[in-house]
């Protein structure tokens, strides 16, 4: 996104980046509280085999892409979307 002076728009950026943090963080919250009630179902239903593990890691995986993707990932530079174009054919 460029501005009228030719320069990134860093506002446009900045919002999008904290967008992506908070939509992270809530989603770390429900991943925190969700497994925590499983893990207490699992608890009070007597132990055994540690079903919740299974959701734990599987959900976990995810959370790990996110966040790798919102804090981690370096953003599309216009060298990536020339080659992209040129690669297509434009």
């Amino acid at each position: 996104m460029e501005a009228s002076s030719g320069q990134p728009d860093t506002r446009q950026q900045a919002i999008e980046s904290l967008k992506a943090k908070r939509g992270f963080k809530a989603m770390l919250l429900a991943y925190v509280v969700v497994n925590v009630v499983l893990v207490v179902i699992w608890a009070v239903s007597g132990g055994g085999y540690f079903w919740p593990i299974w959701v734990i890691g599987g959900w976990g995986l995810g959370v790990l892409i996110t966040a790798y993707n919102v804090y981690w990932r370096k953003p599309i530079s216009e060298s990536e979307i020339e080659r992209e174009q040129q690669r297509l054919g434009q």
